[in-house]
């Protein structure tokens, strides 16, 4: 059974403990805290696979967690980091948070590994806290939580042309003639069980990729059939190729297929109904006598006018198909190359904080400016602020969370120290 959609669990790794001890050796009086600190937990990364093309094994498979980091130790050891969990995954496929359906990362095109929770820090062991005024600290730092997340996989197809129509109507024979594609062939509704791609080789053009979107019938949007689980498929795609069977080999009427396909693509996505389209009328090959000339004058009066134009075919003989398919190569040409991808909705740091509680105050005992509280504390436990990234990341939350705009409310002026949780800072403007 095809796979294209999977909801799963997924957890990066709680960050180790730091340790408390104090150096013990003969002849050493008094030799300090040496407590190590803990391991950093596992991230949980995403990564295309181009050996995996559904997602099948998410059926079986449902959490996804990364290792926690180890606890620091005596003489300074350091706690060994989590193991990473890596998600392998095929490209097209859509991450998104499970509750609201917003879109975390599109692993497709430049997205090849991404890492999705990053681990917990480590915590510091006692070894970090010595000061002139306190020289025997019997405290180290905890480490920090990891990350746990429902997401949903959607498998959305990368092609340019998605060959669409209704079942039977000879989408398979047609895509086995012009690519590299080797469909399963029969007479009978629903031989496609999985949308096949298959590369156009053309003379003189680089060619295009071509998607068979399988399970197309009327009510597919809401649902009806197979149609419903494989809309998905053509959101990428730039252009359609329609085929309808034009000899009417099963009774029935092409014109009305068409329409039937096309406001089920309406009703899955407006957006989706606005994109170039071209009409095969295929199965020219069994008609008699005027009846091609008449079906052919009848699709064209009424789909050219709207700008849609109509080759008749034969997907068996190849009668018309080179015409078809130099076209459409014609038709991506001129259209955005810009690859369809979905963008970012669903900030995983943003809403891992948002909810949670800081204050900030000055303090005059120590002539500063004092941020804290959970929001504070759990932001810095994600974020490595010796990477430009992680304290890019770092400005970025403090003017976005409205920090800065109630630190200048406060007074504070360029060079003043700005503390957070054990870390200073100067304030620049």
């Amino acid at each position: 059974m095809f796979a294209d959609s999977a909801k799963i669990t997924i957890r990066s790794g709680k960050g180790g403990d730091g340790h408390v001890s104090f150096r013990r050796e003969l002849y050493v009086a008094a030799g300090g805290p040496d407590g190590g600190d803990g391991g950093r937990g596992g991230d949980l990364i995403f990564e295309v696979d181009p050996r995996v093309n559904t997602l099948n094994d998410f059926r079986h498979i449902r959490k996804y967690f990364a290792g926690d980091g180890e606890p620091g130790g005596k003489r300074r050891c350091h706690g060994a980091d989590g193991e990473d969990m890596v998600v392998h995954v095929p490209e097209g496929t859509v991450v998104r948070e499970a509750e609201t359906g917003k879109v975390i990362i599109d692993m497709s095109h430049e997205h090849k590994r991404e890492v999705v929770l990053k681990g917990g820090r480590g915590g510091k062991g006692n070894m970090n806290y010595a000061t002139p005024t306190m020289q025997v600290p019997k405290y180290a730092q905890p480490g920090k939580p990891g990350r746990e997340l429902e997401v949903i996989l959607e498998l959305k197809t990368i092609a340019d042309v998605g060959l669409i129509g209704f079942p039977n109507v000879g989408k398979s024979t047609f895509l086995s003639r012009v690519s590299n594609a080797k469909p399963k062939i029969a007479d009978y509704h629903f031989t496609t069980l999985s949308p096949i791609l298959g590369v156009v080789d053309l003379e003189g053009t680089d060619g295009f990729v071509i998607a068979d979107i399988p399970g197309l019938i009327e009510g597919a949007s809401e649902g009806v059939g197979l149609g419903h689980e494989f809309l998905r498929h053509i959101e990428r795609t730039k252009l359609f190729i329609h085929m309808v069977d034009a000899a009417s080999t099963e009774g029935r009427d092409p014109l009305n297929d068409i329409l039937i396909i096309n406001k089920e693509l309406e009703n899955y996505s407006p957006e989706l109904i606005k994109r170039p389209q071209v009409i095969a009328a295929n199965k020219t090959d069994v008609f008699y006598g005027t009846e091609e000339d008449t079906v052919i004058t009848l699709l064209k009066e009424e789909f050219e006018p709207k700008g849609i134009p109509v080759f008749p075919i034969s997907a068996v003989s190849g009668k018309g198909v080179k015409e078809l398919l130099y076209y459409v190569k014609q038709q991506l040409d001129q259209l955005d190359q810009e690859p369809v991808v979905f963008e970012q909705e669903y900030d995983l740091e943003q809403e891992t904080f948002k909810d949670e509680p800081y204050i900030v105050e000055y303090d005059e005992k120590e002539g500063m400016y004092v941020v804290e509280g959970p929001r504070i504390e759990r932001m810095l436990g994600y974020t490595n602020l010796d990477s430009e990234k992680g304290f890019e990341f770092f400005q970025k939350f403090l003017r976005t969370s409205g920090i800065v705009d109630e630190l200048e409310k406060l007074g504070i002026e360029e060079g003043d120290t700005v503390r957070m949780y054990g870390l200073q800072f100067d304030y620049l403007r």
